[in-house]
């Protein structure tokens, strides 16, 4: 078994839960190649999934911004280096005015002179780390965001909307509250259709190298393939996840009571989620 270092045997074991010596033979096995790892250990029931973002030591707030009646809306992670000054009201004050210049402007407005007479004010170093904005086009769009956390965790979400709905309390009612199930749940994408097909072959090889174990005849072992891949579709697609305030019906369920009472139409088109510090496999 080759050598491996401790920092990378901590890093497996703090994305996957498995026990010290399993990850150190797991990447002893595998060349030292975290993902091929990570995918061994799951493969002999010895971790769960692997973690899609995990946290950096980095201080600040998630914040948001949006425009009267949801026309559109704004969502900025601002860094710090220390929470102290993360809780100041002169460093809130510049995230809020950040994340409304991204609302006026877009993700791309430069900032520079901003931050950096921030930076001399404060005498900490700043960044915007990432920042997004849904705008949609035309009046048939809903966009809502929440804060969790006191700037912990922020989602920014967009519905399609049309009819009675759009304008019911109901409409405005719903779009905070499917935010609300995003912050809590976070999911990874809208519908199963979303889910890329590389990511659901390498989740049913996993399921099936697990199944194989069983012993089971072919016909059951499939049953249990697809059974753990019902399992995952509602754990990371938003529409699947059991909804937050009544976890005996569906997200999909919720939202099409709300339509037949109300009348019109209500889609979920796209959000987004902050969780502040995390390192997300592709900056927002």
């Amino acid at each position: 078994m080759s050598e491996v270092s401790a920092a990378l045997v901590r890093e497996l074991r703090d994305k996957t839960g498995a026990g010290m010596m399993d990850c150190k033979r797991a990447l002893a096995d595998n060349g030292g190649d975290l993902e091929r790892a990570i995918v061994s250990l799951r493969e002999k029931g010895l971790a769960a999934a692997a973690k899609r973002a995990t946290r950096v030591a980095s201080e600040g707030l998630v914040v948001a911004a949006t425009a009267a009646g949801g026309a559109s809306g704004a969502l900025v992670e601002v860094n710090c280096e220390t929470d102290f000054v993360a809780r100041t009201p002169e460093f809130q004050a510049l995230a809020d005015k950040v994340a409304q210049h991204v609302l006026e402007r877009g993700p791309e407005v430069d900032l520079s002179g901003l931050i950096t007479e921030a930076v001399a004010k404060i005498g900490e170093n700043i960044v915007m780390r990432r920042a997004a904005r849904f705008q949609p086009a035309g009046d048939g769009g809903l966009v809502g965001c929440y804060i969790h956390g006191g700037g912990k965790i922020g989602v920014l979400i967009e519905l399609a909307a049309a009819g009675a709905v759009k304008t019911a309390p109901e409409g405005a009612a719903a779009v905070k509250d499917l935010a609300m199930q995003v912050a809590a749940a976070n999911p990874r994408y809208v519908t199963r259709e979303e889910v890329p097909a590389g990511v659901l072959d390498g989740e049913r090889a996993i399921y099936r190298a697990q199944a194989a174990t069983s012993g089971k005849p072919e016909p059951v072992i499939e049953k249990m393939v697809n059974g753990k891949l019902e399992k995952f579709f509602k754990d990371i697609c938003l529409l699947e996840q059991p909804f937050i305030k009544e976890s005996d019906r569906s997200v999909s369920a919720w939202l099409a009571d709300i339509v037949k009472r109300v009348g019109g139409n209500l889609t979920v088109k796209r959000f987004v989620r902050f969780q502040l510090g995390e390192q997300t496999e592709q900056a927002a």
